[in-house]
């Protein structure tokens, strides 16, 4: 009887062993990991104030700003034209503003405090790096006293 119980309990052994060796070999292999791409937003915003004109669109992949532009034209005065690279902490906006204002090249930083369906532009001291970046010197001093209030509009084709 004891080698009957033996013998089953090897050939039960062997049996399940088997199958799930098999099981593991239908199994697909692991591939590449999957992608999940976030899919980027493009807004639009503008101001006109007086006879001035500000405007901005963005293109929006998660919290960062894969790429923008903000144009300031400032009447009878030059006008400055450039792209935004950042990213939005909270409902704040933060990037580098790379433009080119009577032939010369510029780094300035921005800031955009988002209010509902506006941007409200942020100001405060500022650094020079007399390597041609100007930054704040105190992000936490920056004022939104909705000087320019920049308001969501239909992106152009």
């Amino acid at each position: 009887m004891k080698k009957v119980i033996l013998l089953s309990v090897v050939f039960m052994s062997v049996f399940v062993s088997c199958k799930k060796e098999k099981e593991m070999e239908e199994m697909p292999a692991p591939s590449e990991e999957i992608v999940i791409e976030e899919p980027v937003s493009e807004e639009c915003y503008s101001a006109i104030i007086k006879k001035d004109t500000i405007s901005m669109s963005l293109n929006i992949k998660g919290n960062q700003i894969a790429s923008g532009k903000l144009s300031y034209k400032f009447f009878e005065k030059d006008k400055n034209e450039g792209t935004l690279v950042g990213e939005i902490k909270g409902d704040t906006l933060f990037a580098d503003y790379t433009f080119m204002s009577e032939g010369v090249s510029s780094i300035r930083q921005v800031a955009f405090l988002k209010k509902g369906n506006t941007y409200v532009e942020g100001y405060g001291d500022v650094v020079d790096d007399n390597k041609g970046r100007v930054t704040f010197k105190d992000m936490k001093q920056l004022k939104f006293e909705g000087n320019i209030v920049l308001s969501k509009v239909d992106c152009k084709m």
